[in-house]
């Protein structure tokens, strides 16, 4: 692992690491797996932490043994319409809404003068941020769109530091999806795992909860 001193720059995920809307996403991919005859399950759940739309869908339709039932059209309407009811389910989220602790983190880092990014696979990060009054901290965000793959590949987290103009080195990526850690440590970044450590467990540091992500607390773990 790197020296703490060697860091300049933070590369955050946003469900489950900055807010709960992990929470939205899961009621809303749950809603159209029933629709699709699906048995939603927890470690189905689990397997779409981090992951982007479409990918979610052809997981949630092999699951249900149904990845050859339908069209390219189809699954992109499918996935639409998840989209629309996940944006339903966002009104009203504020600041309120941000995880025990990620807040004053944020702030001490910009504080501190790092250098922050998003590496969401939600095309709805920008919205999300702003309803959290927390787009101002960001320096960059990547955008899904220009991405070739999803994570667990580390494309998005070797994207989130180069448009920091960092070395991945100089960088700490935040996740609290397994996918998500493997993405870090892929783009040769130290990887913080928020969660549950055994599950989390190839995290360079681990934290069981947001609240426990400060500074001070990663400085050490480092030293």
């Amino acid at each position: 692992m790197v020296k703490f001193e060697q860091i300049k720059g933070f590369i955050f995920d946003l469900d489950g690491v900055i807010a709960n809307t992990s929470v939205y996403h899961a009621q809303a991919w749950h809603q159209l797996a029933d629709e699709l005859g699906v048995t939603w399950t927890d470690d189905l759940a689990n397997q779409l932490k981090g992951v982007g739309r479409m990918d979610s869908l052809n997981l949630i339709l092999k699951s249900g043994g149904k990845e050859n039932d339908y069209t390219e059209d189809e699954k992109v309407k499918y996935a639409t319409k998840k989209n629309d009811n996940y944006l339903n389910l966002l009104k009203g989220l504020t600041d309120d809404d941000i995880l025990a602790g990620m807040k004053e983190f944020i702030q001490d880092l910009d504080a501190h003068h790092y250098l922050i990014s998003l590496a969401s696979s939600s095309k709805n990060s920008p919205k999300v941020l702003e309803a959290l009054d927390l787009a101002k901290y960001f320096n960059e965000r990547v955008d899904p769109d220009t991405l070739t793959h999803g994570k667990p590949d580390p494309e998005i987290y070797r994207r989130g530091a180069e448009i920091l103009n960092l070395k991945p080195e100089e960088c700490i990526g935040l996740e609290d999806a397994v996918s998500g850690v493997k993405s870090i440590n892929g783009a040769h970044e130290t990887s913080v795992g928020i969660g549950d450590p055994k599950i989390l467990n190839e995290a360079d540091i681990n934290f069981t909860d947001t609240s426990q992500v400060t500074l001070a607390n990663i400085k050490k773990a480092m030293d």
